[in-house]
C-alpha cells in the first residue's frame, strides 16, 4: 500500500514513518538507486559514507556528481572539512535531527550509504563503550607509529578474537579502538556490541543490491580507472601536506600517498588501490549479510521492481 504524502502536521504525526537504506558493497550502483527512489517517493537523501562527508575527497570516494546531485536533494555530502574531527557519534547526533526534520513533512527519507557502522547508527544506536583513560590511547597510538599495524594486530588476536576477525582489521582507527576497550575495561571489546539499541520513531526497510564476486570486482577496478581519469592524482597531490589526517587514511589515497613518497611505482599503487578496494567491498558484503531483515536485490534489477517490493513491506 502506498503512503500518503499529505502535509498536514496532524496526519504526518499519526503515520508510520519509514527509512529506506540502500546498503551493499562499492561501485554496485548505490547512488543511482538512491536517486530513483527519492524522486520516486518525493523525498530526500541522506548519506552515510563516512568518506563523502569531507569537501576535499570528491574524486576517490565516488561522491554523486553535481549532476546526481541536482536530481535529489542530499544532506551529509562534502559539508565538512578533513581538517575537522567527525564522528560516528556526531554523524549520528546529527542525521537523527535531520530525520526528525524531514519527517514533519516526509513520510519516507532514503538512506544511502557503505560504511556500515554509520548506517547501524541510525537504524540502531551505537553500542555503549565504558569510558577509557586517554594515556591508554596514546601508548597505543605510539605503538602503532614505531611498530606498525601488525603489532596492534596480534594483540588484539590474542585479547579479542572475535573482534579480530570482525572489525575492518586493517584500519589502524579501528584496531587501536578494539584495543583501548579491551586494555581499558579489562573485557573484550566484542562483548560490549549489540547488549542493546536506542528506539527509533521509525522503521527502517533494508534494500540491499549485490552481484557475483567477479562482477563486483571487475566494477571495482573499472571505477577505479575512471576516477585515474578523473583526476585522483591531482587530488591526492593537493592533500599531501594532510595525509597524516585520520580522514586520509582511506583506500585510493593512501596508496597514492606512498607513489608521492617514492615509496610505490604509479602502476603499483593504482593495483593496491583496486586490491583493497576489493577487500572493502569482501568486509561490506559480510557486515550487511548479518542483517536477515535486508531485501537483496541484484544490481541489474529494475528500480520499478524494487519499489514494488518495497511497496508490500509497508
Amino acid at each position: 500500500m502506498m503512503l500518503s504524502f499529505a502535509l498536514n502536521a496532524d496526519v504526518i504525526y499519526t503515520m508510520n514513518k519509514y527509512l529506506i537504506s540502500i546498503v551493499g558493497p562499492t561501485a554496485i550502483g548505490k547512488t543511482a538507486l538512491s536517486i530513483k527512489l527519492a524522486q520516486h517517493f518525493n523525498t530526500e537523501i541522506i548519506s552515510a559514507d563516512s568518506r563523502q562527508f569531507f569537501k576535499e575527497m570528491q574524486i576517490g570516494t565516488a561522491a554523486p556528481t553535481k549532476e546526481e546531485l541536482t536530481q535529489a536533494k542530499h544532506h551529509f555530502i562534502h559539508h565538512k572539512s578533513i581538517k575537522n574531527s567527525y564522528n560516528v557519534g556526531a554523524f549520528e547526533k546529527d542525521a537523527l535531527q535531520c530525520l526528525n526534520t524531514l519527517f514533519k513533512t516526509k513520510n519516507i527519507v532514503i538512506m544511502v550509504g557503505g560504511s556500515g557502522l554509520y548506517v547501524d547508527a541510525i537504524s540502531k544506536g551505537l553500542d555503549y563503550f565504558p569510558d577509557i583513560d586517554k594515556s591508554i590511547r596514546k601508548d597505543l597510538n605510539k605503538k602503532f607509529e614505531e611498530l606498525g599495524i601488525s603489532v596492534l594486530q596480534k594483540q588484539l588476536k590474542l585479547l579479542d578474537t572475535k573482534a579480530y576477525n570482525s572489525i575492518a582489521i586493517d584500519n589502524p582507527h579501528r584496531v587501536i579502538r578494539a584495543l583501548e576497550i579491551c586494555i581499558g575495561s579489562g573485557k573484550p571489546y566484542s562483548s560490549f556490541l549489540n547488549q542493546g539499541k536506542a528506539n527509533r520513531n521509525f522503521k527502517t526497510i533494508t534494500v540491499g543490491l549485490t552481484a557475483e564476486r567477479d562482477i563486483i570486482y571487475n566494477r571495482i577496478n573499472q571505477r577505479v580507472d575512471i576516477m585515474m581519469q578523473q583526476g585522483l592524482l591531482n587530488e591526492v597531490k593537493t592533500l599531501l601536506p594532510f595525509q597524516s589526517l585520520n580522514a586520509l587514511n582511506t583506500v585510493g589515497y593512501k596508496e597514492l600517498f606512498n607513489y608521492f613518497n617514492g615509496e610505490w611505482t604509479l602502476d603499483f599503487a593504482v593495483a593496491e588501490i583496486k586490491k583493497n578496494t576489493r577487500r572493502f567491498a569482501k568486509r561490506q558484503l559480510t557486515w550487511f549479510k548479518k542483517n536477515e531483515s535486508t531485501l537483496w536485490f541484484d544490481y541489474k534489477t529494475s528500480a520499478k521492481e524494487i519499489i514494488k517490493d518495497i511497496d508490500n513491506t509497508f
